[in-house]
């Protein structure tokens, strides 16, 4: 099982890049904050959890310590959000949502990846068997972001978190993403829906603003 370690956790979350920028004392409080918040969430240190807590812890200490260190709530909402949305690259995605394959592996590496790298706290309702060949939806009943964050009166974070999957989804060529509720923006649960529409449709459909 891997170690919790915050030094080893910032290195796999969005802020890879944007920590080593900062400085000397910012960089300690954040990992000693994340020290505490390993121990105060011990229920979801999981192996499962790995990187969702990598995550969330990181954001979390962040957030915090910057406020600690002079900057408004405001302000240090403003970088741990922007820093974390500038590290996704959704060209991966779109470049693979342009294949024909694209849904049906979808509907094989989504319940897959989830399976492996979801822990304790997490419950999801697949509808791979009723879905017809042109969507994939699903719904997470239970997450840890909203668990952690929800408690901690930081829903904004897990908010953000979930604009993560706009960035990601909410331009794949040929391919609606819609989403219209989240548990972290108050919704009962977080709905996914991908609805692919033929090639030779071009750009004649409607993209879904999801939220």
């Amino acid at each position: 099982m891997k170690k919790y370690i915050p030094e080893n956790m910032v290195k796999i979350s969005r802020y890879q890049n944007f920590f080593p920028t900062l400085s000397g004392d910012i960089r300690r409080d954040i990992c000693i904050r994340m020290e505490e918040l390993i121990r105060e969430e011990e229920l979801y240190c999981d192996q499962g959890n790995y990187e969702h807590m990598s995550q969330i812890l990181t954001s979390i200490a962040m957030y915090e310590i910057f406020q600690r260190h002079g900057k408004s709530e405001e302000e240090a909402y403003k970088i741990v959000s922007e820093e974390m949305w500038k590290f996704l690259d959704p060209s991966g995605m779109q470049k693979l949502a342009k294949k024909s394959f694209f849904m049906p592996l979808m509907k094989k590496v989504v319940p897959f990846g989830f399976k492996h790298k979801s822990g304790t706290g997490w419950r999801y309702t697949w509808h791979i068997k009723e879905d017809p060949k042109d969507e994939f939806h699903f719904e997470c009943n239970e997450c840890i972001y909203a668990k952690i964050l929800g408690k901690r009166n930081l829903m904004k974070l897990g908010a953000m978190c979930c604009h993560a999957d706009i960035i990601n989804y909410g331009n794949l060529p040929f391919t609606d993403f819609i989403r219209t509720k989240t548990l972290c923006q108050g919704g009962d649960y977080c709905d996914f829906r991908f609805v692919r529409h033929s090639t030779d449709a071009g750009d004649g459909w409607t993209r879904t603003e999801s939220i």
